[in-house]
């Protein structure tokens, strides 16, 4: 499993996207753990397999319709 951190930015303003992101999260099996939330900027904890996170990615920069993700930046934060 590994950890990493998110750092989504864009028109996030949206309050769907959130949500969004949440229930995505949950279909894939990934653990997550919000830490900062901003109209344009979301910070994620997510835990998973490597392969769950990058799918987790994709979600995210496809997300819902009236959001948009200009770019999510990853940090690794510990693997277990």
């Amino acid at each position: 499993m590994t950890r990493e951190e998110f750092t989504i930015e864009g028109a996030l303003g949206t309050p769907l996207f959130l949500p969004w992101v949440e229930r995505h999260a949950a279909r894939l099996g990934v653990g997550m753990r919000l830490r900062d939330s901003a109209p344009e900027r979301l910070a994620v904890e997510f835990e998973g397999a490597p392969a769950l996170l990058d799918a987790m990615e994709m979600g995210c920069l496809l997300g819902p319709i009236d959001a948009w993700v200009e770019s999510i930046v990853r940090k690794r934060i510990s693997a277990t």
